[in-house]
């Protein structure tokens, strides 16, 4: 009976913490963490929609917007929290040079009462992004 009701409280325990650790990422999510997260999503993406066939023809670099967008959006799908409200906006994507700019604004899903006003809080991070590399021969 003694193990049974120490296993029950550890259970009860982690719960806590775990519920804990959700409410804290709610509230503590910051404008520097979301632009580093988007620079790291949006270099990956350019990376990836490098479009080889006319690298390969031309020699110079180019991306497919189309790719990019479903690169960055899978990527950023992957990362971002569930209880965040998130809109994107691609604004310039030129295929060549490339260069992209994106805007996120993550919304909060709980409200901040302060002085009997409650508002959400939003962040809005907006990266202007241009991809430099130099072709191998």
């Amino acid at each position: 009976m003694k193990e049974s009701m120490w296993g029950y409280w550890v259970i009860v325990l982690g719960l806590i913490v775990m519920t804990a650790i959700m409410l804290i990422t709610d509230m503590t999510v910051t404008s520097e963490e979301n632009y580093y997260m988007v620079k790291q999503i949006s270099e990956a993406s350019m990376i990836e929609a490098v479009d080889y066939a006319y690298l390969k023809k031309y020699g110079e670099f180019r991306i497919s917007s189309e790719k990019y967008m479903e690169n960055f959006i899978r990527r950023y799908a992957e990362v971002i929290t569930i209880n965040k409200a998130t809109t994107i906006s691609f604004y310039d994507i030129y295929e060549m040079p490339p260069k992209v700019t994106v805007e996120i604004s993550t919304y909060s899903s709980q409200k901040i009462t302060m002085e009997a006003d409650s508002n959400y809080v939003s962040i809005k991070n907006r990266l202007n992004g241009i991809l430099e590399l130099v072709p191998k021969n």
